[in-house]
């Protein structure tokens, strides 16, 4: 006996708790949440450069971006990567690290939901971003598969669609998911990750309203009344906490002076007397300044992003109750039945974007009185509207700018392009990488430019 106890101790002293030979699930979970959320929402010139494309910020010590080199810094690299093997790499390996995790059966349905709509939901941004892209053998090394096909983007659209309504299906609201620490955005509320998954379902459903009506209607009509996102507090937020997690915007925006806000929305809001101003930008001369997007600009003559977004423990709002009634706003217009008109929707829109920025009742009211819903031109108005609520949350604005082409964007007069991007570019990468299928992807859809509309941007 005394042999074989210290037989057994002797092993357990190859074991490393501090470097585990399996992670967690919840680790991983973390892990994910994390890196998908700082890069679809940083404004690094290095990464995502939706700002750019949405063309709400200027800058000040360089113009590549703003003149839409996506060369130079590799973006569409660093992006494809980010998501790929940064985000949902740790989701898939969560998912088989759970299988030998001790749960209940309800619980571990649950955990296993929340893994899989994170990374539907990083999914639904690549496509959204490059178009086509490898999915169905993307994550099948172990296969023998290290060139993967690119699928039909729409194809892939329909594959989420489902695996939304699958992991939808398996959620018991009675119960909790991950509650020990690996959610940091919901904390294990099923309810919370349900609305979410809809709200995801809701935004796809839109965006294919022009290429396929009666998929939109359907999808749409059913993500509502299954239930989306109902208030700010259900709103997908990841919370920096300032030291172990840091919003990027507090190093983007920080030390270096790179960045003023674009005469593009100064003066869309200037001309409608905004209130978020107040909130949003300094003042130059008591006036609020725009930056000429395209040029180099000197910092301290424009007006420049406040406090309010710069702070290491901002959070990152990705998608927010305000874009879900823009949304219902447009499914409304679009003559879906969503449980009310587009203008309550819209209204409602704006109420909240108000509210979240701190502006009062009273001044809400006269803003919306100043700017009503304009039924004969919805897309104006919800365009326009939903571009200037959706600031600093550019994947969202971009959306919304290229599905109603609203507002109307101008080509700098140096840009490097023949026209405003509609697709991030082919990672470099791929071309050494996967060149067969990324060149072959590339004719499909009309040629690998950044002026290429997606399968869904018809109008």
């Amino acid at each position: 006996m005394s042999l074989t106890s210290c037989e057994r101790d002797l092993t357990s002293l190859n074991v490393d708790p501090k470097h585990p030979s399996t992670l967690p699930s919840q680790n991983l979970l973390a892990m994910g949440l994390q890196q998908s959320s700082y890069y679809m929402f940083t404004g690094s010139v290095n990464f995502n450069n939706y700002r750019f494309f949405t063309q709400q910020w200027a800058q000040t010590t360089y113009t590549d971006e703003t003149t839409y080199n996506l060369v130079t810094r590799n973006q569409p690299r660093n992006h494809f990567n980010r998501m790929y093997v940064y985000s949902i790499n740790n989701y898939k390996t969560a998912k088989v690290n759970l299988e030998t995790e001790a749960n209940t059966p309800a619980i571990k349905a649950n955990k296993l939901a929340s893994l899989e709509i994170s990374e539907i939901f990083v999914w639904e941004n690549l496509v959204d971003t490059f178009g086509d892209v490898p999915y169905s053998e993307a994550f099948k090394a172990n296969e023998q598969v290290y060139s993967p096909k690119y699928d039909d983007a729409k194809e892939i659209y329909l594959s989420l669609l489902n695996r939304i309504d699958a992991a939808i299906a398996t959620i018991d609201e009675s119960s909790n998911g991950y509650i020990d620490g690996g959610d940091i955005v919901y904390s294990g509320d099923m309810t919370k990750w349900k609305h979410f998954a809809n709200s995801i379902k809701l935004r796809l459903a839109i965006n294919l309203a022009d290429v396929d009506p009666a998929l939109s209607k359907s999808a749409a009509e059913a993500a509502i009344a299954s239930g989306v996102i109902s208030s700010e507090d259900e709103s997908y937020v990841f919370k920096f906490d300032g030291s172990t997690f840091i919003n990027p915007n507090f190093d983007d925006l920080g030390p270096r002076n790179d960045y003023v806000a674009s005469e593009l929305i100064i003066n869309t809001m200037n001309a409608n007397n905004d209130p978020r101003r107040e909130t949003w930008f300094t003042q130059v001369g008591g006036a609020y300044v725009g930056g000429v997007f395209g040029e180099l600009n000197t910092f301290a003559n424009f007006s420049q992003m406040s406090s309010f977004f710069k702070a290491s423990n901002a959070p990152a709002n990705l998608l927010s109750y305000v874009e879900v009634l823009f949304l219902k706003s447009e499914a409304a217009a679009r003559g879906y039945s969503v449980g009310g008109t587009a203008e309550t929707f819209y209204n409602n829109a704006l109420t909240a974007s108000m509210s979240e920025n701190g502006v009062s009742a009273a001044d809400t009211a006269t803003y919306i009185a100043a700017n009503p819903y304009n039924a004969t031109n919805w897309k104006q108005s919800i365009g326009v509207q939903a571009w200037v609520a959706m600031f600093n949350r550019g994947f969202a604005a971009w959306n919304f700018s290229r599905r109603l082409d609203y507002p109307v964007f101008v080509n700098p007069a140096n840009s490097q392009l023949d026209g405003v991007p509609v697709r991030m570019p082919y990672s470099d990468q791929e071309y050494v990488l996967n060149g067969p299928n990324v060149n072959a992807a590339a004719t499909k859809i009309g040629g690998d430019k950044a002026t290429t509309k997606l399968f869904w941007d018809k109008n």
